[in-house]
């Protein structure tokens, strides 16, 4: 018996246009009709995914930040998983040193350092992934992000204020080579996971701030096993709570490695895969 699903956002929730569609929107409700807990679990900082469900109508609980910070239904901050600053700034150097643009979430938001590079960035994922067509939607979407990022001259204002929780640090880069000489170079730090939500990204939290780390700490707090609990979504950042849930679903448009980590391959984003999943489980 299901009796919590967890949802990933991006390729999963949501399709290419950033858009919850109705048919995922009546089948979360539908689920928690029936008294499932329904958390949504995000690789985004809060501040990008929260208006996003509240203007859907989606009240739920989140994991944020691939499970850096977990909030309850209002959206109060219950549980924060940071990374030290001495292992944020190292981290950080490792990244400069390979040329590899990077934002850093924290409790206060998303910075970067370059507004510039960010939308630049965005418009060539958009467009070299193909799913967003029009070069009016492709500039929105960009735009949209950008309201919720900011900017500072350096990174150390960061390091050095007491108040700023880092949270995670999120790397881009289109050569995977590079990609693939600065992960070798991270895995030989203490304490970090290393994950991504696409081939040109690297997501680097705490070694406790992981999907599946935070879903089993969410399942226990409301004495619901994880063989109880279905998780959903479609790229690296996900395998931790496929590999915790008693029914991982991969979305179809998940590459095939992903697929082949779960137990269910559902529709893709763009044809409610989501909804699909809730509707298969719940009335099976």
């Amino acid at each position: 018996m299901i009796r919590c699903i967890a949802i990933d956002m991006d390729g999963t929730l949501l399709t290419s246009t950033q858009e919850i569609t109705e048919e995922n929107r009546e089948a979360i409700k539908y689920a928690q009709g029936k008294g499932v807990e329904v958390v949504i679990a995000t690789g985004r900082a809060y501040e990008e995914a929260g208006d996003l469900l509240k203007d859907a109508g989606i009240i739920t609980p989140m994991i944020c930040a691939n499970g850096a910070e977990i909030r309850t239904n209002e959206h109060i901050i219950v549980d924060t998983n940071p990374l030290s600053k001495g292992l944020a700034r190292q981290i950080a150097e490792i990244l400069h040193k390979h040329q590899v643009y990077y934002e850093v979430y924290t409790n206060r938001g998303t910075y970067t350092v370059d507004k510039t590079v960010a939308k630049s960035l965005i418009m060539d994922i958009f467009t070299v992934s193909g799913h967003v067509k029009d070069m009016e939607e492709i500039k929105k979407a960009a735009e949209e992000r950008l309201a919720v990022i900011h900017q500072l001259d350096s990174y150390e204002e960061l390091f050095e204020d007491d108040d700023q929780i880092v949270y995670k640090l999120l790397a881009f880069h289109f050569d995977p080579i590079v990609l693939g000489n600065v992960r070798e170079e991270l895995t030989k730090l203490e304490g970090v996971a290393i994950s991504a939500s696409g081939k040109e990204n690297l997501e680097i939290t705490s070694v406790h701030a992981q999907k599946g780390v935070a879903l089993e700490k969410f399942v226990n707090a409301r004495d619901i096993s994880l063989s109880d609990t279905m998780a959903i979504g479609d790229n690296y950042n996900d395998v931790s709570m496929f590999q915790k849930a008693g029914r991982a679903v991969a979305m179809g448009n998940a590459v095939e490695d992903i697929q082949r980590q779960c137990h269910f391959v559902t529709g893709t984003n763009e044809e409610s895969g989501v909804a699909q999943a809730i509707r298969k489980a719940l009335e099976e």
